[in-house]
């Protein structure tokens, strides 16, 4: 099964499987975006973090591979009574742009490295200065915990991987940790994540 099929059978079912709660960390960082920006989420599925950002004043694009993510996405915008442009495509097709984003965000988008090395670039060059990149991600230690996320461990990032990725981002916040997650079927329990913000110099 590809990727787009295996993301349109999951996002299929008629219950939103990640919840409608925006992502903990998200909410709680929220305030380090800057204030009413052009934001972008990464691989947003059934856009439950591209809504909380709409309803924060923010101008949000959600991009995905999957027809039924999107399908739900603009469902709970319209119930949330906010606007969200939602692109369907794969990341590594989709036009990222030069300075274009106040901040992307990137929410359990977990990459092969192989895409990364392609994603990772594209999504520097297209913040604009002071833009911020906002990352949560699951940790190869998560394989441990089997309560969700990618099996391979090739998909997993550790702060050492983001670090080489982003070595001209200044460091907001940086973290791996262990926390609980409550995030609809398939992200609930103690998990081990890693977190990263980091900001684009201004000149």
């Amino acid at each position: 099964m590809d990727v787009r099929s295996f993301w349109d059978e999951r996002f299929g079912q008629s219950e939103y499987i990640y919840g409608t709660e925006p992502n903990s960390f998200l909410k709680a960082s929220e305030f380090q975006l800057p204030p009413s920006g052009r934001v972008l989420c990464l691989c947003e599925g059934e856009g439950r973090n591209a809504v909380f950002l709409a309803r924060q004043g923010h101008q949000v694009t959600g991009v995905d591979v999957s027809a039924e993510g999107k399908k739900k996405a603009e469902r709970l915008a319209e119930q949330n009574d906010v606007s969200i442009d939602y692109v369907l495509s794969d990341l590594c097709q989709f036009d990222f742009g030069d300075a274009k984003w106040d901040a992307i965000v990137s929410i359990s988008a977990h990459l092969p490295s192989a895409v990364r090395a392609d994603v990772y670039p594209k999504v520097f060059t297209s913040l604009k200065p002071g833009g911020v990149f906002l990352l949560e991600s699951y940790h190869p230690r998560q394989l441990e915990y089997g309560t969700g996320g990618p099996k391979d461990v090739d998909m997993l990032l550790t702060l050492k991987l983001l670090r080489a990725h982003f070595p001209n981002l200044e460091v907001q916040h940086e973290v791996e940790l262990e926390r609980e997650v409550t995030e609809g079927t398939y992200h609930t329990g103690n998990a081990f994540v890693t977190q990263f913000i980091g900001r684009k110099g201004s000149n």
